[in-house]
């Protein structure tokens, strides 16, 4: 497809100059004698390229190079007959790609346009990838309880606070973090992923805060930690809860002073990080157990978050089936498939204890593996096509009748209860007993009573 200039200047000989060459080297070429007409073009015809005369009556060119900015996202390039070094610097201060002299130079200007329309290439390049990016990385859902997670990371986002995400395995914290990073003051600096349970106790320090050459066995080279790299930006501690107690005591130390020392460095270094953690543990629990520290967990979390396990929002499983088949066969140039109203059902009806990762999976493997236009049924895995729900007791639908005294019926329906409360709570039990307006040690007592574990009942 032909790059599409556009030329503004008042003079029609200028724009008959012009045309000839940019027609000669194959460009589709756009004229306009004046700011108005020119910016209406701009807006209307979106050009790939502009090249905008300073001098003209009326509106100048430095007025139009405005008001053009605001409709058009080409790249323009300031012309004029009475330009010098001083003219040409304030128009690139302005916004312009370049500036040229009249008459220009045909060569010249080749390189300029040239130039100007691979810079305008990779920006579009860029922008699209980042599109893709974001649309990988995206919250997908409809829920109340999704809902009220995004309002959640709307108000975190533009603050420095630190923030603790908690929720199960798969459930999309990674996609919470980059949330807040997309929406935050540091967005166009780095976001600096660390996945605390993948790295030996013995790299960790090293990874997070760096080290020098020769400060232990096999250290070569110097290495900058991720802090350093995260400067000015994010770092996202995924599983937090991993991290040994001497590693969080540095990690609380960048907290309180700001600093971070590379292993086998006496010297100091400033950073100015922003800390978004996640865990899959109850660290409150994990504080009585002596695994993590107390003052530490205060500072991550300033700001918590609760992510919901997939089978607390069915209502969002259509939504997200639609969108990873949407965007696993533009990623992997599969075929678009649609999916049958019982496979649907099948998909809403799992437990799916990995959450979205597992659903996800899922409609992978049935893309891959489904020859027809649609999955179906037949096409899930055994384990989504199995219903899990037990079937109904014959008691005329009374299940209240399974209890034979008062006191079997009370605790039936408490147990159900808690577990109900601790699954909506992401089992941390210390945010279920205050929902539920108990203690945490009672709370404790009534889970050993009655033998409830996420394990078992989650």
């Amino acid at each position: 497809m032909k790059a599409r200039i556009l030329v503004i200047d008042d003079e029609a000989a200028i724009r008959d100059s012009l045309r000839m060459i940019i027609e000669y080297e194959g460009y589709e070429f756009i004229g306009a004698p004046a700011g108005p007409e020119g910016i209406a073009l701009a807006e209307r015809e979106a050009p790939d390229l502009i090249l905008l005369d300073i001098k003209m009556p009326g509106m100048d060119g430095f007025e139009a190079l405005e008001r053009i900015k605001g409709v058009c996202d080409a790249p323009v390039v300031m012309i004029s007959g009475h330009g010098s070094g001083a003219t040409g610097a304030d128009a690139v201060r302005r916004g312009a790609f370049d500036f040229i002299d009249k008459p220009p130079d045909t060569d010249r200007l080749l390189v300029i346009i040239r130039n100007a329309l691979e810079r305008r290439r990779m920006s579009d390049e860029v922008r699209s990838l980042r599109r893709a990016v974001e649309a990988k990385h995206e919250i997908v859902g409809e829920s109340f309880q999704v809902r009220q997670l995004m309002e959640a990371v709307r108000r975190a986002a533009p603050t420095n606070a630190t923030v603790l995400i908690q929720g199960e395995s798969g459930v999309g914290k990674e996609l919470v973090a980059r949330a807040i990073h997309r929406n935050s003051l540091r967005s166009r600096e780095r976001f600096v992923q660390v996945n605390c349970a993948a790295i030996p106790e013995e790299l960790i320090e090293s990874e997070l805060f760096g080290h020098e050459k020769g400060s232990f066995t096999g250290a070569t080279e110097k290495q900058i930690g991720k802090f350093e790299q995260a400067d000015r930006g994010t770092i996202f501690l995924d599983e937090v809860g991993d991290m040994s107690l001497k590693t969080q005591a540095k990690v609380l130390r960048v907290l309180e002073e700001g600093e971070v020392e590379r292993v086998g460095s006496s010297r100091t270094i400033r950073v100015d990080v922003r800390i978004i953690a996640a865990t899959n543990k109850d660290l409150e629990r994990e504080i009585e157990k002596g695994n993590f520290r107390e003052d530490l967990f205060f500072r991550v979390s300033v700001i918590p978050l609760f992510v919901p396990p997939l089978r607390d929002r069915i209502e969002d499983v259509p939504v997200l089936v639609q969108h990873f088949l949407d965007t696993l066969a533009r990623e992997n140039n599969f075929r678009r498939r649609r999916i049958t109203p019982r496979a649907l059902e099948a998909l809403q009806r799992h437990r799916w204890k990995g959450n979205i990762r597992e659903l996800r999976n899922t409609v992978e493997r049935s893309l891959i593996m489904t020859s027809g236009d649609a999955i179906d049924l037949a096409d899930l895995p055994e384990s989504v096509r199995v219903d899990p729900r037990p079937a109904p007791p014959d008691n005329g639908g009374d299940t209240s009748v399974s209890a034979g005294t008062l006191r079997e019926f009370k605790e039936s329906a408490e147990r159900s209860f808690l577990v109900q409360k601790l699954r909506e709570n992401g089992w941390n039990i210390s945010r279920t007993a205050e929902v539920i307006g108990t203690p945490r040690s009672n709370l404790y007592k009534k889970l050993e009573f009655y033998k409830i574990s996420q394990e078992t009942d989650g």
